[in-house]
């Protein structure tokens, strides 16, 4: 019987942080699995990735907003008779704006990636680790997780979800062999803003943003040490642990103030 083949499954891995972390694990000789919603990008990437350190790359393009597109994913990657070694759930969005003037819609799709496609994918192949008593899972959280977030609330909250979820199925199957990893990066210089209209933020025009490659570098050494959880960058480790002593609504102040439309700019 031949030798099962394994691969690296990664959700939005045509750009940003899932894209550094398909180089680190492709340049590892992992064969990939990449889910994005364009076909085209997922081609170049695909054709990049394949040529530099000759693995298998295989594209599925999915849009992991709509409803049962987790168990889409899994179910072609099932058809195609593929083992998935490490799942990397990078895929999320936000949306800035003040709660009440924001659109609902959006923010319900938002919740669907962020959330349901995580939740979904990661039972799914979890339940085949846990089998197989061997893999590895990486969820990207953020430091968002960790406070409270005016004019991104949906987004904090369902990253403070991704956070949670993470640590509490870590303890459940800490005896099985499989790793669960949550990488919880700072503001990073992705097309996260853009897609987020937040590009008129005083995070974006004040801030100092991150480079993709060195949180992906992080992410990806927290896993494969086997670690819980991963703070990326320094500011972001002190920010995590003074917000930790500091109470919510002083918190939640600090970053209004923080992430606030800057003056005089019109959105």
């Amino acid at each position: 019987m031949a030798k099962t083949k394994k691969y690296v499954l990664i959700t939005g891995g045509t750009s940003g942080i899932g894209y550094e972390l398909a180089r680190l694990l492709a340049n590892d000789g992992h064969n990939l699995i990449i889910v994005a919603r364009s076909q085209e990008e997922l081609d170049r990437v695909a054709h990049e990735l394949s040529a530099a350190y000759k693995i298998e790359v295989v594209t599925f393009a999915k849009d992991l907003f709509k409803k049962n597109a987790g168990f889409e994913v899994y179910d072609f990657v099932k058809s195609k008779g593929l083992q998935v070694d490490i799942l990397v759930n990078d895929a999320g969005q936000g949306q800035f704006g003040e709660f009440i003037n924001t659109d609902i819609e959006r923010e319900m799709d938002i919740i669907q990636l962020n959330i349901t496609s995580l939740v979904v994918l990661t039972k799914l192949f979890l339940i085949e680790m846990v089998e197989r008593k061997s893999g590895k899972i990486l969820n990207l959280a953020s430091v968002a997780s960790k406070v409270p977030g005016p004019f991104q609330a949906v987004y904090h909250g369902t990253k403070a979800f991704v956070h949670s979820f993470t640590e509490a199925i870590r303890a459940e199957v800490k005896d099985s062999g499989v790793v669960i990893t949550s990488l919880l990066p700072g503001a990073t210089a992705t097309d996260f803003f853009r897609k987020a209209d937040m590009l008129h933020s005083k995070t974006v025009k004040d801030g100092k943003l991150a480079d993709p490659a060195e949180v992906a570098m992080d992410g990806y050494n927290a896993l494969m040490n086997g670690d819980d959880m991963v703070v990326s960058g320094f500011n972001n480790k002190l920010q995590v642990a003074m917000s930790s002593i500091t109470p919510d609504e002083i918190v939640a102040e600090r970053v209004y103030k923080q992430q606030g439309p800057k003056e005089g700019v019109q959105k």
